[in-house]
C-alpha cells in the first residue's frame, strides 16, 4: 500500500510538472519552425535543409535540454529548490572566501533574474498570438481579429490572477498532456507520409546544415533557439515538483512529442511547401482548425501563466535577498503557501505584455525580440554552474570545465544567433532587463548605504542599556518589540518612546530578522534569543528566501530558550527611515534620488511581517545617504 502511494504520488507531480513546468516550451511548435524558413534567414525551403534545420531543432532539444537541465543542472539543487537567485546563491556561498568575485557572481545572477521578467513580458505575448493566428488558417477573413482577440484573453489572465491560480490550476496537467499527444499524434501521421524526414535523426544532417550556412549561420540559430524557451523552467520549477517527476515528465512524453511535430512539420513541409505560412495548423485536416485553434489557446493561456507565477515567486525571493523593496503581496490559498499574488508585478507584466502585443502586432514580429532573455540567461546559467561544480562540490578544475566549456559554446552561439535580431525586436527584453538591473542594484546598493548611515549616526546598545539601569524609567506592564537592521545599536523607536513617551516597557525585545542565501531554514535554528539585562532580550529570527516570514509566530518559539512572549500583552515598535539624498561619495544623484522613491513607496513592514495591525506603533526618521 506505501508502494502504491509513492507511485501515485510521483505520478500527481508528474501529471503536475507536465502542466506548470513544458507550458512554454510545449507551445513553440507553433512558431519555430515558420521561423526558420522567413527570407531574412536566408535558408531555402528545400527537402535537404528541411532535414537539416528539423534535425537541428531536435538535437538541440536533446542536447541543451535532456543533457545539460535534465541531466546537469537539476544536480545543482540549492536545499531542493532551483531558478536562477537559488543558483546564484549557491554560486556565491561556493566562493564566499573570495569577496570580489561572489559579488561579481552576485551581480551576474541579478542580471539573469531580471532577464526572466523579459521572459515574462513576451512568452505570454507570443504564445496567445501564435495560437489565435491559427484563425487566419480557418479563413483569412479572421485577419483583422487576431490581435483584439489575443489582447482580451491576456487582459482576462492578468485580471483573474488576484482570484488565485488553485482552480485553474487541476485541469493545467490534462490539458497540456492531451495537447503534447496530439502534438506527437499529428507529428506520427505526417512522418509515415513522409519518411525521408527520418534522416532528420541522424545528427549528421544537423552538422551539415549548420556549417554550409556561412554568415546565415547566425540568422538561422536565432530561429531555431524559439524551439528552447522554457527549457530553464525545469530547474525554476525543481523546487515544487521535484526532479524525478520534471525528468519523467521530458523523457516519457515532452520531449518524444515535440520530436515528432517538429518531424512532423518538416514532412509536412516536403510534401507541400506552401504550408509554409502556418505549418502547425496544416498539420490538422480543415475541420480540426477551429479545435486546435481553442486547444492552443488554453496551452497558451497554461504557459502563461506558468511564467506569470514564476515571476511572483522570484519577486518574493529577490525582495528577501535585499534586491527589491517590499512590495504588497497577498496569499491566494489558504493550503498552499507558494501561492501568492503581488499586484504591482502583475499590473507591470500586464502593460509590458499588452504594449508588446500593439507594439509588435504578430507572433513573427515577437520572434525577433523572443530569444534573447533565454539565451543570456542560458550562458549565466552555465557560468555560474561552473563555480558550483568546482568550488561548491570541489570536483577537479579540468572535470568542471569539461562539464560546462561544450554547453558554454553551444550558448554563446544562441546568443550570437539572437543577438543579431537586436533591432528586430532583440532590443525590447534587453531594456527592460536593464532596467530592472539598475533598479535592482541602486535598491541593494541604497540598503548598504542606508545601514551605515545609521551605523554611524547610532548608539552602542549594550552600554545604553547599562545607562537605563542607573535612572528611573517609568515601566509600562507589557512587552515591547524593537523591529531592527542592526541588532547591536539602539532602536530609533527606543529612542523615541524614552524621549516622547518617557515610558520603558517591562520587556524589550530587540528584534532582527535576517534573510539567508538559501531556501530554506530548519525549524531549530529559526530564533535565537539572548537575554542581554533585566528585561532586555535580544532575538534573531532566520529565514530562507523561499519562506514566508510570520514575526508573531517565530516570537512564540522563543519560550523554549526562556523569553515568553504574550500575543495580546506585546506592541511592535517600528523605525520608518524617510530618506534624504544628499551630494557625497554614496551614489550619483540620480541613483539616490530613485532610491529615495523606491523607499516611500515601499510595502510597510508590518504586513511584511504579518504583524498584528492593533498592535503597531510606527515612529519615523530622516537619514541622509
Amino acid at each position: 500500500m506505501n508502494q502504491d502511494n509513492k507511485r501515485s504520488g510521483l505520478a500527481a507531480l508528474t501529471l503536475g510538472a507536465i502542466g506548470v513546468v513544458y507550458g512554454d516550451i510545449g507551445t513553440s511548435p507553433l512558431y519555430t519552425l515558420k521561423e526558420v524558413f522567413l527570407p531574412a534567414t536566408g535558408v531555402a525551403l528545400d527537402a535537404r535543409n528541411l532535414v537539416g534545420a528539423t534535425s537541428v531543432i531536435v538535437w538541440a532539444l536533446m542536447l541543451v535540454v535532456t543533457l545539460k537541465y535534465v541531466i546537469l543542472i537539476l544536480r545543482a539543487d540549492n536545499r531542493g529548490e532551483g531558478g536562477a537567485l537559488a543558483l546564484t546563491a549557491l554560486a556565491a556561498q561556493a566562493v564566499q572566501q573570495r569577496p570580489r568575485l561572489r559579488h561579481g557572481l552576485l551581480l551576474l545572477g541579478l542580471f539573469g533574474a531580471t532577464l526572466f521578467y523579459g521572459d515574462s513580458v513576451i512568452t505570454p505575448a507570443i504564445s496567445v498570438m501564435g495560437a489565435i493566428e491559427g484563425l487566419e488558417v480557418v479563413t483569412p477573413t479572421l485577419k483583422p481579429y487576431v490581435l483584439p482577440i489575443s489582447a482580451a484573453i491576456l487582459l482576462a489572465l492578468f485580471v483573474v490572477q488576484r482570484f488565485g491560480t488553485a482552480a485553474v490550476g487541476k485541469v493545467f496537467g490534462p490539458v497540456i498532456v492531451l495537447w503534447f499527444g496530439v502534438l506527437g499524434g499529428i507529428g506520427v501521421v505526417h512522418i509515415l507520409q513522409e519518411p525521408q524526414i527520418l534522416a532528420a535523426l541522424n545528427p549528421l544532417a544537423a552538422w551539415h546544415f549548420l556549417s554550409e550556412r556561412g554568415w546565415h549561420l547566425f540568422a538561422a540559430v536565432g530561429a531555431i533557439v524559439l524551439a528552447l524557451t522554457g527549457a530553464e523552467a525545469l530547474y525554476a520549477d525543481m523546487g515544487h515538483f521535484g526532479v524525478k517527476p520534471i525528468r519523467l515528465a521530458w523523457t516519457g512524453l515532452v520531449f518524444p512529442s515535440l520530436a515528432l511535430n517538429y518531424l512532423g512539420q518538416g514532412a509536412l513541409l516536403m510534401k507541400d511547401p506552401t504550408a509554409i505560412e502556418n505549418p502547425f495548423f496544416r498539420l490538422f485536416p480543415s475541420d480540426w482548425v477551429l479545435p486546435m485553434v481553442v486547444l492552443a489557446a488554453m496551452a497558451a493561456v497554461i504557459a502563461s501563466q506558468a511564467v506569470i507565477s514564476g515571476a511572483y515567486s522570484m519577486t518574493k525571493q529577490a525582495i528577501l535577498l535585499g534586491f527589491l523593496p517590499r512590495l504588497t503581496m497577498r496569499h491566494t490559498s489558504a493550503s498552499e503557501q507558494g501561492q501568492i499574488y503581488v499586484p504591482a508585478v502583475n499590473w507591470a507584466l500586464l502593460a509590458g505584455v499588452i504594449g508588446a502585443v500593439l507594439m509588435f502586432g504578430s507572433s513573427s514580429a515577437l520572434a525577433g525580440a523572443y530569444g534573447i532573455a533565454v539565451t543570456l540567461t542560458m550562458l549565466i546559467t552555465t557560468v555560474l554552474t561552473y563555480f558550483v561544480i568546482r568550488d561548491g562540490w570541489r570536483l577537479p578544475t579540468p572535470l568542471a570545465i569539461g562539464a560546462t566549456a561544450f554547453f558554454l559554446c553551444v550558448d554563446a552561439l544562441l546568443v550570437a544567433g539572437c543577438a543579431i535580431k537586436f533591432f528586430d525586436g532583440g532590443w525590447f527584453p534587453r531594456v527592460l532587463g536593464l532596467l530592472l538591473f539598475v533598479m535592482m542594484s541602486t535598491w541593494a546598493r541604497g540598503r548598504q548605504l542606508l545601514m551605515q548611515s545609521l551605523r554611524s549616526e547610532g548608539l552602542e546598545l549594550l552600554p545604553f542599556i547599562e545607562s537605563l539601569a542607573l535612572g528611573g524609567a517609568h515601566r509600562a506592564q507589557r512587552t515591547a518589540v524593537y523591529a531592527v537592521a542592526d541588532p547591536s545599536l539602539v532602536p530609533q523607536a527606543l529612542l523615541h518612546n524614552l524621549k516622547h513617551n518617557q515610558v520603558l516597557h517591562e520587556t524589550n525585545v530587540i528584534l532582527n530578522v535576517a534573510f539567508h542565501e538559501r531556501p530554506t531554514v530548519d525549524e531549530e535554528a529559526r530564533v535565537e534569543a539572548t537575554p542581554l539585562a533585566p528585561g532586555f532580550w535580544r532575538v534573531r529570527v532566520n529565514y530562507g528566501f523561499m519562506e514566508e516570514p510570520d514575526v508573531p509566530a517565530a516570537l512564540a518559539l522563543c519560550a523554549g530558550q526562556g523569553l515568553v512572549v504574550q500575543p495580546f500583552e506585546t506592541s511592535y515598535f517600528l523605525s520608518r527611515e524617510t530618506v534624504v539624498p544628499t551630494p557625497g561619495s554614496g551614489m550619483a544623484n540620480w541613483r539616490e534620488r530613485l532610491f529615495a522613491a523606491l523607499s516611500r513607496n515601499s510595502s510597510g513592514v508590518a504586513r511584511f511581517f504579518r504583524l498584528p495591525d492593533n498592535a503597531v506603533v510606527e515612529l519615523g526618521t530622516r537619514v541622509q545617504i
